[in-house]
């Protein structure tokens, strides 16, 4: 009697009960495939960083004496697709059952849950045991309403899961929120804290990567790999952001620079979405570390509002909506992708750091994510879809349970509201409060119109006219609106000739 295990690229969690003993009668089934790498494109670092872990992994399990079959990019008996992969194993091992973790990806979830319901009752989906909330707690928490407010479902996690609590069961200093207090633009000091992450050579594997005719973009950077690959490394680096990182995180998080790639940011979210790290541990972790004094309430607050709050609230958000969500488009944006997206070679200096820095590090902040550069597709009207393709290829720690929501919904307002109040938009005034991206910038930050004028002002209030009918009643948007009126009509043409320039030179801004 021989059971396979299927664990994909993101389920590389050691604790898993699946592991807490050695059973001779169980295969774990582990593969590399182009089906994965191919189905958007995918920056070289995010291949090359979960291929890596996964053979880390595999060589964890046989360490601790589990049976592992490991089908490499390269492998000739390698069939390349999930299905097909697995009938090679589980008629290689005689298998007579067939279990695997629950996906957190939608298409993956039809193809195993239609492959299982093919096998019958030999077949047994097992939860990931990650995350703190189901599939559908969101979707049953806000069952009939319109707008699904991540406050509402953070407060609920908060209580459900006894964090940040007073002991009378109120909010720790007596509210639930300091964002107010987390956004400070970075002075330079405190300096940025060194990177904590271990560095690896992947020379080999990236070959073979390339060799079995894997498309990519970006900097492989193969010879000094910086991304964790097991969970020690990744617990290592957990605790260097607490000790480094959080105490500054809470003022900087919303910061900018061109001084500092990553500023106080974790870098966590590749191990926590891999599955090195659980949710639950860096979340205790954070709020030890101000009950002995260690870090601030805002900071403290805010990061674990990421975690607790966001992360699991996206991911409901993801789950009450698929299949269709990653067709939304309200605005009805067609624009296509400019090359620069893939290059980085645009003369908008905030464009430009947050471009280039995602192709060479395969990573961002949230705010450059949101405010620079999702904040000019929206305005310009990119194709939401296309957007988010890009989004899922180009961040190492971007799978699409999170990153649709963030892009397609709060990002690119595409699911007309269920995440977001409001579109996130904004002119050159707020890039230029919270970093230094605007200084040395070829275009005048404070110019609507001319040809030096940055084009996140015209864009931004041509954006606001063109879908008055469907925004102007949005009470958070009463201030632009009125603006809007006020403004001359000869003005008003101005801009919209503007923005249509842009958009007619968008591939040489």
């Amino acid at each position: 009697m021989t059971t396979v295990r299927l664990i994909l690229g993101d389920q590389l969690n050691p604790g898993h009960p699946w592991f807490a003993r050695v059973d001779g009668g169980v295969v774990y089934a582990m593969m590399e495939m182009r089906q994965e790498t191919d189905y958007v494109l995918h920056h070289a670092q995010k291949i090359l960083a979960i291929f890596a872990a996964m053979r880390d992994f595999a060589c964890h399990l046989r360490g601790a004496g589990h049976q592992v079959d490991y089908l490499a990019i390269g492998d000739p008996a390698n069939r390349q697709s999930l299905m097909a992969n697995l009938d090679l194993l589980r008629d290689r091992h005689g298998a007579t059952a067939f279990e695997y973790q629950a996906p957190d990806e939608w298409r993956l979830d039809r193809q195993l849950a239609e492959y299982s319901q093919r096998l019958g009752p030999s077949a047994r989906m097992v939860d990931s045991d990650h995350f703190l909330s189901a599939r559908d707690t969101a979707a049953s928490l806000f069952q009939g309403r319109r707008r699904w407010l991540m406050e509402h479902f953070y407060r609920h996690m908060r209580r459900a899961h006894g964090v940040l609590l007073e002991p009378d069961g109120g909010p720790a200093g007596g509210q639930w929120n300091y964002d107010h207090d987390n956004r400070k633009p970075w002075p330079g000091l405190p300096a940025e804290p060194g990177d904590a992450r271990p560095r690896h050579d992947h020379t080999g594997l990236w070959r073979q990567i390339t060799d079995a005719g894997v498309a990519s973009f970006g900097e492989p950077m193969a010879d000094s790999l910086r991304w964790p690959l097991n969970r020690a490394e990744a617990l290592a680096q957990l605790d260097a952001f607490l000790s480094h990182g959080l105490p500054h995180f809470g003022d900087y998080q919303d910061a900018m620079s061109t001084r500092g790639w990553r500023l106080f940011h974790s870098l966590l979210s590749f191990a926590l979405n891999t599955k090195m790290l659980s949710p639950l541990e860096v979340v205790t972790g954070a709020e030890q570390a101000w009950r002995r004094g260690a870090a601030p309430l805002p900071a403290v607050e805010g990061f674990i509002r990421q975690i607790l709050g966001w992360r699991e609230y996206v991911r409901g958000v993801y789950w009450a909506h698929m299949p269709g969500y990653d067709q939304r488009n309200a605005l009805g944006h067609t624009v296509p992708l400019p090359r620069w997206f893939w290059t980085g070679q645009v003369g908008m200096r905030c464009l430009a750091q947050a471009v280039g820095q995602s192709l060479r590090h395969a990573y961002a902040h949230h705010i450059q994510r949101l405010m620079v550069i999702g904040n000019f597709a929206l305005l310009v009207g990119l194709d939401p879809a296309a957007v988010h393709r890009w989004y899922l290829g180009v961040y190492v720690d971007a799978f699409e349970w999170v990153e649709l929501p963030n892009t397609l919904g709060m990002s690119q307002f595409a699911d007309g509201g269920v995440m977001a109040t409001k579109p996130y938009v904004s002119g050159a005034a707020y890039i230029d409060r919270m970093g230094d991206y605007c200084r040395g910038c070829r275009y005048d930050r404070k110019a609507r119109t001319g040809p030096r004028a940055c084009p996140f002002n015209a864009l931004y209030w041509d954006f606001l006219d063109r879908h008055a009918p469907l925004l102007s009643a949005n009470p958070r948007l009463a201030l632009p609106y009125r603006q809007l009126a006020r403004m001359e009509p000869a003005d008003r043409g101005a801009v919209r000739d503007q923005a249509a320039d842009i958009r007619r030179r968008l591939e040489t801004l």
